[in-house]
């Protein structure tokens, strides 16, 4: 299995990594520093994409299963792709976050390329040739290595995943590449989606209440 270094749950660190591939300015990750109301109102308006970090449990995965069984309706809209590369959850939730708005993003030649190079794939196919892809794994590891503690190894097991939440067709998905397809969390606006996807957030974190590992990070129109 190719394994990559992890990437810090760092928006310094993912923001780099946006302009590393040619993503316009005037997007960019900031922290959420809570979930209720009024911290959600600092985050800069308006949100493409909200990025969970969580890490891994029974009960985390028991809530996994069952939001996976209890939708299945998927809109062909949604761009979604599998993780084979070890420690890649990271840039695999940005691109999530990215290719689901490239239609109010401006994402840069690379990405462009890698969407219209995936058009005919399965979800498999899209890992794979994100796998083989030298431009974003170089990207990748110079963003990782910039974070402000060391990189752990890419050998290193990291208990930590990133998923991310878009809108897209009128309902918030859960984009997982660990998981079979997005997972469809209910009808979700555009401008609904921060606040929607914190209750998704929630809802991960009350799985395990006593765990202090979990991190939100949105993408934001700055400009």
């Amino acid at each position: 299995m190719v394994r990559w270094v992890p990437m810090e749950s760092n928006p310094d660190v993912w923001n780099k990594f946006l302009k590393e591939m040619g993503v316009v300015s005037g997007w960019e990750f900031t922290d959420v520093y809570g979930l209720v109301p009024e911290l959600l109102m600092m985050v800069p308006q308006p949100v493409a994409a909200v990025i969970l970090l969580y890490p891994i449990s029974e009960n985390t995965e028991k809530l996994g299963v069952e939001k996976l069984a209890e939708n299945e309706e998927v809109s062909d809209k949604v761009f979604f792709m599998k993780q084979t590369v070890g420690n890649a959850c990271g840039t695999v939730g940005i691109l999530h976050s990215l290719l689901n708005n490239s239609d109010v993003i401006s994402v840069g030649d690379t990405l462009n390329k890698f969407k219209a190079d995936c058009s005919s794939l399965d979800p498999m196919e899209r890992a794979r040739l994100l796998e083989s892809s030298e431009v974003i794994a170089t990207k990748h590891a110079a963003a990782a290595s910039s974070g402000q503690t060391a990189a752990p190894s890419a050998d290193e097991k990291v208990n930590l995943h990133f998923v991310a939440f878009v809108s897209v067709d009128g309902s918030l998905y859960e984009l997982d590449g660990r998981k079979e397809r997005a997972v469809n969390w209910g009808p979700c606006q555009g401008d609904e989606l921060l606040t929607q996807a914190a209750q998704a957030c929630q809802r991960y974190m009350a799985c395990d209440p006593d765990e202090m590992r979990f991190t939100v990070v949105a993408l934001s129109k700055v400009d």
